[in-house]
């Protein structure tokens, strides 16, 4: 992969790699933009088949971080950050505190936190050896409990669109990955009566949705294609693409996963089969909201922060008209809003 050509077709400021042999440390660090302020965005810990892979993943989450940042309204820029290798063998306090000083290194270019496979522990590790971090246990925590409340204002939102109330009850959701966050919104969307679908690839996981919320389990291949009102994907991202997308039996498409399309031409597909898709960026901002709040001076508000996140319900709203008006996909419209106000900045 052509490193500076792949910089240029996603617009980043500076790719940082990164490496510290005596605790396996090998990592990539992304500043996508620092127009609206410094970067902001978490580390994924993940056991990449390749560095072409990881380089290509965190090149994504940094530019999708961007665009996230600035339509939740935040005074904050775009960046990422993936750590390449497994998890359960590599972590530790003196792991984390090697990536912390080149995390330190960047001046405060770029906050991290945490995301797939990260905690806020491990947070509070780097948080030893550097001030530039956000969402330790002593501040604004675990952001996963915001992130799916903001899936939950957006399939609201979407659901007065798409069936004419807002009311999930009643509603068939089949949901992709049941982590801190897919699990948080399974609660949610249970407490007011959806039905559940799910999958997981922790068979723990799903067994306990199955227990606590009446959910039906399925498999890797059905989940794609069973039938539900809403498909929520909530694991990685790259999943659906024009090839996989007219599988689906939906009607809309909704999920705390980060860039859930593999480009722009699968939102348009979504869109000419008349599958509702509310943009990733856009209804899973509720984590990075919660976290966002600490920056720059260290205050938090929770209260500040669930009335930002529920802001997210009118945000959906406004793509899914924009897109109407424009006559293009939610997808190329959210891109539309969010750079808008980038180049505004600018």
């Amino acid at each position: 992969m052509k490193v500076i050509q792949e910089m240029n077709r996603y617009g980043h400021e500076q790719i940082v790699f990164v490496q510290d042999k005596s605790v396996g440390l090998k990592a990539i660090i992304a500043v996508h933009s620092t127009v609206l302020g410094p970067a902001l965005g978490g580390t994924r810990f993940w056991n990449y088949a390749s560095e072409e892979d990881a380089l290509f993943d965190v090149l994504r989450l940094s530019r999708g971080m961007t665009l996230k940042n600035a339509a939740a309204g935040l005074k904050l820029g775009g960046g990422k950050a993936v750590i390449i290798g497994d998890p359960q063998q590599l972590k530790s306090r003196v792991f984390f505190h090697a990536y912390g000083k080149y995390i330190n290194s960047l001046g405060g270019k770029y906050y991290t936190a945490e995301d797939v496979n990260t905690s806020a522990t491990d947070i509070s590790q780097i948080s030893e050896v550097t001030k530039y971090v956000s969402g330790i246990p002593e501040t604004s925590g675990n952001p996963s409990p915001f992130t799916a409340r903001g899936v939950f204002m957006a399939m609201q939102a979407g659901a007065s669109v798409k069936f004419g109330s807002d009311s999930l009850a009643g509603k068939t959701v089949a949901i992709q990955g049941i982590g801190s966050v897919g699990y948080e919104l399974c609660s949610r969307l249970a407490k007011v009566g959806a039905k559940l679908k799910v999958y997981d690839i922790n068979p723990v996981v799903v067994e306990k949705a199955v227990t606590e919320f009446d959910a039906i389990a399925v498999t890797a291949d059905e989940i794609l294609t069973t039938d539900c009102d809403i498909f929520s994907p909530c694991a990685m991202g790259a999943l659906l693409n024009t090839g996989n997308v007219g599988s689906l039996k939906c009607k809309m498409v909704a999920g705390a996963a980060n860039n859930v399309l593999l480009d722009a031409e699968t939102g348009d597909k979504l869109d000419t089969l008349g599958i509702l898709y509310l943009p990733d960026y856009i209804v899973n901002a509720g984590g990075v909201i919660n976290c966002g709040m600490e920056i720059p001076d260290g205050k938090y508000d929770v209260d500040l922060v669930n009335a930002q996140v529920d802001k997210i319900y009118d945000t959906t709203l406004k793509i899914i008209n924009l897109a109407q008006t424009k006559n293009v996909s939610t997808y190329r419209a959210a891109d539309d809003y969010a750079f808008g106000i980038v180049e505004s900045a600018r």
